[in-house]
């Protein structure tokens, strides 16, 4: 950057005071949130590296900044955000999502002295005058199953609902338990003892045996046979169903779904068996096709650690390596000693650190075949209700240390087509409650990294239930064609 080159942070006499500052950008923020909500309900999603920005509170948005720029050393803050974000607002533009944090850096160090409304529309001049849709309908979306990732995708899924195209639930799939049975439902999906309370409204129409959520009408179907179910009954035509009870993983088993009327592909949340295709959403992709009707997302340990994996073997060769899963307990252990199939899954989840198997280190090989036969996984259940931890250790073809390894790490993490699998923390002090709720597959910890000449060990915090269900979100988008142009761009 040339020196002589005016700053172009342009900000009025601001009060010497840390108060008056701070009230400065909280007026700003304020002013953001209505602008980011009606772009988001015209089909652009705003981001400030890596982080959507609609939903958030006033001090959620600046805390992203503030996150931004002790990660990043970066200079952007709400100062340069909110002219960028007046600026894309005044723009008819089409459906993308776009990083405002990335493109305020940009424009701060631009050496071709453009002001801020040129440089915008430069940056995304492809989108301007494109306003519009991605897909002709909403996409209908049926869940089977409503346990942890079935409440937490619904979630995810109203949410997403408001912002122009998007995936539309129609219904849900359970099994009766008895009388009271939807009112007991709707209330695990108000509150949530991980991840508090639902932030949005639910009524229950009892006599129809539908949930309003967000002016949402979701029917709640009650089948034991999943053959039993003729979807268009209920105006649901084309759609995804996400099956989400973990019962079947065959493809013989999950053609059940697509027999039914109203249903044309089915999503698997756990790795598929019997020839099903498994994708880690943002790595492997590009292997979907039109004849796959049926497709697995893998564990929520193999989303974590994959795009990690990916990134290092690309640039560092891995030669061979061992990953530990350090994994908070599951519904499928005991809360006290009691019978289980697998080997001590039955001892006491609340009491104990449980050594037990993973999937995981053979299922590396499928996703990254250059990977198939190099490394050995196990696992360590432990008494915690969510966030796990991966321990990664890795021999590479040649010598690293620890700050080339970061950096290089925090360049994904933030300015790579990988920043929506790859989050990156600095803080010495960060623990496993720190990253519940985080929306990416996998978190590096770069304190705690170790280098020894072509050795490494790698820490990699994973909410194995929030991060999996957004992976689950940008996969069944991928299915169905719902994809947005992302800016600024990457290689």
């Amino acid at each position: 950057m040339d020196n002589n080159q005016p700053d172009k942070r342009k900000r009025p006499e601001l009060p010497l005071d840390t108060f008056g500052d701070f009230q400065y950008r909280q007026a700003l923020a304020e002013e953001m949130l209505p602008m980011i909500g009606r772009m988001y309900r015209s089909n652009v999603h705003l981001l400030i590296y890596g982080e959507q920005l609609v939903n958030l509170s006033v001090s959620e948005l600046m805390q992203a900044h503030r996150f931004v720029r002790e990660v990043e050393n970066n200079e952007v803050s709400e100062f340069e955000t909110y002219q960028m974000i007046v600026a894309l607002s005044e723009l008819e533009l089409g459906p993308a999502e776009i990083d405002v944090g990335i493109l305020a850096a940009a424009y701060l160090f631009d050496d071709k002295g453009r002001e801020l409304d040129e440089f915008v529309k430069e940056s995304i001049k492809d989108l301007v005058g494109q306003r519009g849709s991605i897909l002709e309908k909403a996409q209908d979306i049926v869940l089977y199953g409503f346990g942890r990732i079935g409440r937490l995708l619904t979630r995810l899924l109203i949410e997403d609902s408001a912002g122009g195209d998007n995936l539309f639930l129609r219904a849900i799939v359970v099994r009766e338990s008895g009388p009271g049975d939807i009112i007991k439902r709707a209330n695990l999906m108000r509150t949530d003892s991980v991840h508090g309370p639902f932030k949005g409204t639910i009524r229950v129409i009892e006599e129809e045996n539908k949930f309003i959520i967000n002016g949402n009408e979701v029917s709640i179907i009650y089948s034991d046979n999943p053959q039993d179910i003729d979807y268009t009954k209920y105006g649901i035509t084309n759609a995804l169903l996400i099956d989400n009870t973990g019962v079947w993983r065959g493809k013989k088993d999950l053609s059940q779904h697509l027999n039914c009327k109203g249903i044309n592909k089915v999503l698997l949340t756990a790795p598929g068996k019997e020839g099903i295709k498994n994708i880690v959403y943002g790595i492997n992709n590009d292997s979907i096709t039109e004849k796959d009707e049926i497709l697995g997302a893998a564990s929520c340990t193999t989303n974590a650690i994959v795009p990690v994996l990916k990134v290092l073997n690309d640039k560092y060769n891995i030669v061979s390596g061992h990953i530990e899963s350090v994994h908070a307990y599951t519904n499928d252990q005991n809360l006290i000693d009691n019978f289980h199939k697998k080997e001590r899954r039955g001892r006491s989840a609340a009491l104990n650190l449980v050594i037990t198997e993973t999937g995981a280190g053979k299922a590396v090989g499928e996703i990254l075949p250059e990977l198939k036969g190099k490394l050995t996984a196990n696992a360590i259940r432990v008494p915690t209700p969510n966030v796990s931890l991966a321990i990664m250790k890795l021999e590479f073809s040649k010598e690293v240390d620890k700050k080339s390894l970061n950096d290089y790490l925090r360049r994904i993490a933030f300015h790579s087509t990988y920043k929506d699998q790859i989050d990156f923390t600095n803080s010495a002090e960060a623990v496993s409650s720190d990253f519940v709720g985080n929306r990416k597959a996998g978190i590096v910890d770069s304190a705690a990294t170790i280098c020894n000449k072509k050795n490494c060990v790698l820490y990699v915090w994973y909410d194995n239930e929030y991060g999996y269900t957004a992976q689950l979100l940008g996969l069944a988008k991928e299915m169905v064609g719902l994809t947005y142009k992302r800016y600024p761009q990457f290689e």
